[in-house]
């Protein structure tokens, strides 16, 4: 869930970014300039004087080496406590991941005077969120919804409710247009659902992923954190050779040694997990006890079975089979895409905040920066495992087809019930009437 030790070593202030063009330089001066760049020292006063005496290239390595396994720890305590926290959790990350992208553009907007910038952004939040968590609600929720009469109707009229409070926010921003700074509001306009885009359906692709069970939540975050903690360590000690102007102290061995750490540490990491039914179940309401269970009979992804080595890997290995589950054969597919992939959006956050001359998001964590500057690569990572359990894992889910039938009108559960018993019967997988 949190990315582990990252290098954030980006200039706190340039006369001349890379890249960067005339018409920047133009832009800026409409926008009011950069925001300024956090320059305080929002390291802990303990460890300012327990690590003293240490150059500044080893007082960083163990400020944030500190201050990860601290974040890793916090980790563990929330898998811990269920599901519903970890919902809850991501719920939150949301909110200050938007928070922290927002205010660098009301640092610029502010400068203007000019209303409802941070009122029309949190309220877009509210109505997208209502939107998403809403069909969240209708589609694992069912029989709940389906039980109370007030969440009924909500349902139904779910997304022309969503609708209608999207357009009183349009409506809202048009009125909020002032003469002379119409670019202005519409490049704000434009930041706020690029902002809701990436933050806020990422988000809610999470918490599918945990939906699916909590082993599609757990081995793809840590994945991205185990392959910043070891691209990060062995960049620090061999790292020669630069990788990408945009993260000037990223290195080609930092890159290939954490790809090559983190497949092993999600093959790994995934037998462990994929023995106990608390992760690899999905994650369902009880309507009896009106709570979250994660209690199943595990599918053939999480039972062991028996695969032929390949010659020439036997010859070296003197074994012939192998015996693993079928998820840590995906799981390779997840490292592999958090070690060659996901640093991309580590990359991307970094031209973001070169462009607007910042350091980092936030100073929320010391060492690390905000919380945006530790999920810039969980929802790229988000997406992809969404992406690939709807491609190649999920199926059709009987107990919600059932859940939809039982909401018919009697007329139309007994015509679905003619079509199926014709087709079982023309399959010869029911004796017909006539036969009996």
């Amino acid at each position: 869930m949190y990315k582990g030790l990252k290098r954030s070593s980006e200039p706190e202030s340039e006369n001349k970014l890379d890249g960067e063009t005339a018409s920047d330089s133009e832009s800026k001066s409409e926008f009011g300039g950069a925001p300024p760049a956090p320059t305080s020292d929002d390291t802990p006063e303990v460890l300012n004087r327990a690590l003293s005496n240490l150059s500044s290239r080893w007082k960083n390595w163990w400020v944030r080496g500190i201050l990860t396994l601290a974040m890793i720890a916090f980790f563990f305590i929330i898998i811990y406590l269920g599901p519903m926290v970890l919902m809850m959790i991501v719920m939150c990350v949301q909110i200050k991941c938007f928070h922290e992208i927002i205010t660098i553009g009301y640092n610029v907007y502010r400068s203007y005077e000019l209303p409802w910038f941070r009122t029309l952004s949190w309220y877009f939040l509210l109505c997208v969120n209502y939107f998403f968590y809403g069909e969240t609600v209708t589609d694992y929720f069912f029989t709940l919804v389906q039980r109370e009469e007030p969440l009924r109707i909500l349902s139904k009229y779910h997304r022309f409710i969503s609708f209608a409070l999207y357009l009183t926010g349009f409506c809202m921003f048009v009125l909020s247009l002032v003469k002379k700074h119409y670019r202005l509001q519409f490049y704000m306009f434009g930041w706020t659902h690029v902002t809701l885009l990436i933050v806020v359906t990422q988000s809610h692709l999470i918490i599918h992923n945990l939906f699916e069970g909590m082993i599609w939540f757990i081995v793809p975050i840590s994945c991205v954190i185990c392959n910043d903690i070891m691209a990060y360590m062995f960049g620090f000690f061999f790292g020669r050779t630069p990788l990408i102007k945009l993260s000037p102290k990223k290195t080609w061995e930092g890159f290939i040694g954490g790809f090559f750490a983190t497949v092993l540490f999600g093959l790994l990491l995934s037998y462990l997990m994929s023995g106990y039914r608390c992760f690899t179940c999905p994650v369902e309401f009880n309507n009896d006890s009106n709570s979250f269970t994660v209690d199943c009979e595990p599918s053939e992804l999480f039972q062991l079975q028996e695969y032929n080595i390949p010659l020439v890997i036997q010859s070296v290995i003197h074994w012939k089979t192998v015996r693993m589950y079928p998820f840590q054969i995906h799981s390779i597919a997840l490292s592999t895409f958090a070690s060659l992939i996901g640093p991309f959006g580590g990359f991307f956050a970094s031209g973001f905040k070169r462009a607007f001359k910042i350091k980092d998001f936030a100073n929320t964590i010391p060492g690390h920066g905000g919380i945006m500057d530790r999920f810039d690569c969980q929802y790229l990572m988000a997406t992809f495992v969404n992406v690939y359990i709807a491609s190649f894992i999920r199926g059709p889910n009987p107990s919600k087809l059932i859940q939809q039938l039982l909401a018919l009108r009697p007329d139309q559960q007994v015509h679905i019930f003619n079509t199926l018993k014709a087709h079982l019967v023309d399959k010869g997988m029911l004796a017909s009437s006539e036969d009996a």
